[in-house]
């Protein structure tokens, strides 16, 4: 590589963002380090210098996806109908995070940026569910927040690959609202 395609202002970044094209470009297991350097600009070591290997990469991936997707359930605000219509709209918007996220076994779970926004995001799915749960004591924090988030999750891959019914329209956020609202009891 030339002198001048090695220096960026931020190979982190352009590491990531290559990798996020990859993915979405293909999914999150098929592409290579030496790849992403291409794609990025920079020598075919200087992914593995910065990021150690591919779960290292997909580890920042993941961090930076669970952050994003935290932000985007916080800013729908505390209505579980809500949180829930945003949780479609981020796997949708940002898939190739989507993917990653929701596959612990491609990065490592337990480093702390990813356990912290992943803790984020699932803080905003809980307290959605015990609003909708308060006056029902039949409905544990714990069965509710899983039942909700299989719901809002399931209807998302559903979505992605395509299995839902054509005549649902190409708008997924208006096809999961009567869902979402009628599972919720809204």
């Amino acid at each position: 590589m030339s002198g001048g395609s090695y220096h960026h202002g931020n190979l982190r970044r352009a590491v990531i963002e290559a990798a996020v094209e990859a993915i979405s470009e293909s999914g999150p297991a098929t592409w290579s380090l030496r790849e992403l350097a291409r794609r990025a600009g920079v020598s075919h070591a200087a992914p593995a210098h910065h990021f150690g290997d591919r779960a290292g990469v997909l580890t920042a991936v993941a961090a930076e996806g669970y952050a994003l997707f935290a932000d985007a359930l916080e800013a729908a605000g505390g209505e579980l109908d809500e949180v829930g219509l945003a949780y479609v709209r981020f796997a949708v918007d940002h898939r190739p995070y989507f993917e990653v996220i929701f596959r612990p076994e491609l990065y490592r779970p337990d480093d702390p940026d990813v356990r912290a926004a992943r803790e984020r995001a699932s803080r905003v799915l809980t307290e959605g569910v015990r609003g909708v749960a308060a006056g029902r004591p039949e409905a544990g924090d714990r069965t509710a927040s899983i039942a909700a988030w299989s719901i809002v999750h399931g209807f998302a891959h559903l979505w992605l690959s395509g299995a839902l019914p054509a005549d649902l329209g190409d708008d997924p956020v208006a096809a999961a609202r009567p869902v979402i609202h009628r599972l919720f009891g809204r």
